[in-house]
């Protein structure tokens, strides 16, 4: 399999490639796509879950206990359990977050459609982000798989990035410039 970005070359990468490849394998890279997204809005919401991944003090024991019991929990499915349980014997639940993003770089890659990172200040609408994937659709000529983000510093306007590409529109931006531009 081809992955674009170098992905393969971070520690995190690897771990992903590994589950994506076993996921295709099995025919399960939607299921697992879900249960990654589950613990991406754990990790984004829950501190204690959060303290879990990242607790150096944790046994490697300990660790594994407490994951599988999490993703049982949480109905993860059984291959994305045992991947936790292989990143928890590893020492290796801080690698999590960036793990979700690999598999989700690959999995867009393999569907054919670019990733887009778009962060706001607010929330968007459904209607919102839908009109935003047909825009940014017309201008790269593929699907685009959008993964929002809310940055309250930004103020307003969009920061979209496609790969190593950025398009700020952000109210911060604007006024840096502008004071940028008044200094003279």
């Amino acid at each position: 399999m081809e992955t674009s970005g170098g992905i393969q070359a971070s520690l995190s990468g690897r771990y992903a490639v590994a589950l994506f490849d076993l996921a295709n394998d099995g025919t399960t890279l939607d299921s697992v796509a879900e249960s990654l997204g589950a613990l991406k809005a754990a990790i984004a919401q829950s501190t204690d879950f959060r303290g879990l991944i990242y607790s150096p003090v944790l046994s490697r024991n300990a660790a594994s206990k407490t994951i599988a019991a999490v993703a049982s929990a949480m109905g993860i499915d059984a291959l994305t359990t045992k991947f936790l349980g292989v990143l928890a014997g590893n020492r290796r639940l801080s690698q999590l977050p960036a793990v979700i993003r690999a598999y989700e770089t690959l999995l867009s890659s393999h569907k054919g459609e670019v990733r887009a990172e778009v962060t706001s200040a607010h929330p968007l609408s459904e209607t919102q982000i839908a009109a935003l994937g047909q825009s940014l659709r017309a201008r790269v000529g593929r699907d685009v798989s959008l993964d929002a983000k809310i940055d309250p510093t930004i103020l307003g306007g969009l920061v979209v990035r496609i790969g190593s590409q950025m398009i700020d529109s952000s109210i911060r931006t604007r006024l840096n410039s502008l004071a940028h531009a008044m200094k003279g």
